[in-house]
């Protein structure tokens, strides 16, 4: 949220808790597009609608909490990434960011590879028709049973994360009587400007073998030694949540710089390099994420560029956007229970959902917005916490929002860019049932992860 000079008011608190301003947007009633997905816009009753559906009508036939995804945004993004990169490089989605069936067959019919780092996100991809070969492997711990099913079925790449890995691995492939192609993953030394539990280039981390101090080349020897393996390439992840492309080229420079060492030690140029993915959404109007064009721009060139110094063929490279192409197209939809002000302080308007539908805030400090959905309002607008309802004071789904202040029981709020991590990550804390998942399109819903029940909890507890 943007902060600047604002004088106090009577209508909202006026001091943050970090001391500083905050001043309310200029309409409440206006959808900030970058954080909403493509079809959303508000109707001439007030209404929001997505997909050409009022959110009441949503509301009313799928209750709330509830995701609702726009499924022609997701595929829009899909074939935005996919085009961006073109038939000589392959983009594979981040399926950690939000997996299910229904994404999986809308990810093979865009044309989009995937990325799965356990053996349910492996089990899902594979149950709704992903071929295998289109399909990654990653993880820092990844279990002989999770290694063993990937290469039954023929993963395209298993990307080797430790040492042991590289033999767990190999022992596995050479038992099946197969070579599996794999990747090492490298820790390059960039540390992304971004939430410390979400930075992972720099050296002390649980992720990848080091470059500094010889971690890296010598896992390129081990791995280059054993028969079941096909070494095809590198991988680099350097964190999540970024805007500035600046960092994938200090990543690009020293991963080119081991690929030519490879090359004077072994004689061979591996194929591929794969730059990971973490590049940003808007979850408020400050945020300006890249258009997939311009980073597909920017990291060819970085890795020609690269390679002509080094005197280097140029690999085939390899993205993972997840956030990128999910987050954005979906939003959760809230059904407001009560509204308690402090006066002096800020107004608390408690949701029916919280930090079992989205940990996001608590656990991350993320920021989002919010907007009241159900009707317009010509209110003033009033400095709020929207808050969940469960018991943990930091239960807190939007930490600083403006709302109308007639703010008031049964109205719906609507968080846009939920829809990467918030159901991956959901939980049944106190019990609380996760909330469905519905796409939107073209008019029509429809349930594509459902709701859980009681019936649900209770039948996992054999007690």
């Amino acid at each position: 949220m943007s902060r600047s000079a604002h004088p106090a008011g009577p209508r909202y608190a006026d001091v943050l808790p970090e001391g500083h301003y905050t001043a309310p947007p200029a309409d409440l009633n206006a959808l900030e597009p970058k954080v909403w997905s493509r079809t959303a816009g508000r109707g001439e009753d007030g209404v929001v609608t997505v997909g050409g559906i009022p959110v009441t009508r949503l509301a009313e036939e799928f209750g709330t909490p509830a995701y609702f995804l726009d499924e022609s945004d997701f595929r829009a993004r899909c074939r935005a990434w996919r085009d961006a990169f073109g038939a000589d490089a392959d983009v594979f989605y981040a399926g950690k960011a939000f997996l299910s069936r229904a994404v999986v067959r809308w990810l093979h019919e865009e044309g989009l590879n995937l990325d799965v780092c356990s053996a349910g996100e492996l089990a899902t991809a594979l149950d709704a028709g992903m071929p295998a070969e289109r399909i990654a492997l990653h993880g820092n711990n990844k279990s002989t049973e999770e290694i063993t099913r990937a290469v039954e079925a023929g993963v395209g790449r298993i990307v080797l994360d430790s040492f042991q890995e590289i033999v767990r691995v190999a022992h596995v492939a050479e038992r099946l009587g197969k070579r599996q192609r794999v990747q090492i993953r490298v820790t390059v030394g960039v540390e992304a400007h971004t939430h410390e539990f979400i930075a992972t280039a720099h050296e002390d981390q649980k992720f990848g073998l080091a470059l500094a101090g010889g971690q890296a080349a010598e896992a390129v020897r081990r791995a280059l030694k054993l028969d079941g393996l096909e070494l095809v390439g590198i991988h680099s992840h350097i964190g999540s949540q970024i805007f500035d492309t600046s960092g994938f080229e200090v990543a690009a420079h020293r991963v080119v710089g081991l690929l030519k060492e490879i090359r004077d030690e072994h004689g061979v140029e591996l194929p591929e390099i794969d730059l990971g993915g973490g590049l940003g959404i808007a979850y408020t109007a400050d945020d300006d994420p890249r258009e997939p064009q311009e980073i597909a721009t920017g990291l060819r060139e970085i890795v020609t560029r690269e390679c002509a110094a080094a005197g280097l063929a140029v690999p085939r490279i390899s993205v993972e956007p997840g956030r990128a192409i999910v987050g954005p197209t979906a939003f959760t939809l809230y059904e407001v229970g009560t509204v308690k002000e402090l006066p002096g302080l800020r107004t608390y308007v408690s949701v029916d959902g919280g930090m079992s539908d989205n940990i996001r805030t608590a656990l991350y400090d993320a920021e989002y917005t919010v907007a009241l959905v159900s009707r317009a309002s010509t209110a003033a607008p009033m400095l709020s916490r929207v808050v969940g309802k469960h018991c943990e004071s930091g239960d807190i789904v939007v930490r600083d929002a403006f709302l109308p202040a007639d703010v008031a029981p049964g109205d719906l709020l609507a968080v846009p860019a939920t829809g990467a991590y918030c159901r991956s990550m959901a939980s049944n804390y106190n019990h609380a049932l996760r909330p469905p998942v519905v796409a939107v399109a073209d008019g029509a819903a429809r349930v594509i992860v459902r709701r859980e029940t009681e019936e649900d909890l209770l039948r996992l507890d054999v007690g």
